[in-house]
Order: structure tokens, then sequence, then C-alpha cells
């Protein structure tokens, strides 16, 4: 089954749980799964570079403004 395949079934079991197989729950519940993994360490990682990108911008800007007389 290809991705969109798998997202197709995935939201027809979301929009009606009580109409499908425990074999259909269960394979999306793993989807949605492993989508919330993603998600979860996509988020994680972006706050981990922002965290890293305020810290160098901080460098640089005291270094700025210990030349321009903090200015």
């Amino acid at each position: 089954m290809n991705k969109e395949e798998a997202t197709k079934k995935t939201m027809e079991v979301i929009e009606n749980p009580s109409n499908h197989s425990n074999s259909d729950l269960q394979f999306a519940m793993d989807i949605i799964n492993k989508d919330y993994e993603l998600v979860k360490q996509t988020l994680i990682d972006m706050t981990h570079h922002l965290d890293s990108l305020e810290e160098s911008y901080n460098k640089v800007l005291k270094e700025y403004n210990s030349r321009n007389g903090g200015k």
C-alpha cells in the first residue's frame, strides 16, 4: 500500500471508527503514531535549531555592540 492509500484508509477509519475492523483500527493507530512521533521529533529538532540560532545571534550581537559603544 502506498502512502496516499494509507492516508486515505486512515482518514476513513478516523471519520467512522465504529464501522471498521480491529485490524483497520490497529492500522490507523500505527499510522497516526508514526506521524505523531515524526512531528514530535521534528519539533524537538527545530527547537534545538532555534535555540542554537538565538545563541549565535546573541553572541554576534554582543560583539557588535562592544565595537559600537553598546549601541
